[in-house]
């Protein structure tokens, strides 16, 4: 059985909207070393949450798979991070 692991997004380009394939989900900020602390974001019933740290609007798009952005660099894939260790602050 394949590991689920949690997508992780970040928001380099600074491009007012990020369209994602998943409704659970990292914020990461920006790309190592530049990242904020790690929030786990989910939208629940809703499309579309706003990272409370770092304030980027994530639209969920279901013709994009869980490990798919729009734009494609926001997909972070720098490898694996422990959640564990993440910060998991209050999402709104």
């Amino acid at each position: 059985m394949a590991e689920k692991t949690t997508p992780h997004f970040a928001n380099d380009a600074g491009v007012p909207i990020i369209h994602i394939g998943a409704k659970e989900f990292m914020c990461i900020g920006a790309k190592p070393p530049f990242d904020h602390p790690h929030e786990f974001l989910d939208m629940g019933a809703e499309d579309e949450i706003v990272c409370p740290y770092c304030s980027t609007l994530f639209r969920y798009r279901p013709d994009l798979t869980t490990q798919q952005s729009d734009p494609p660099e926001c997909l972070w894939t720098g490898g694996a991070l422990d959640i564990a260790s993440a910060h998991t602050g209050p999402s709104r």
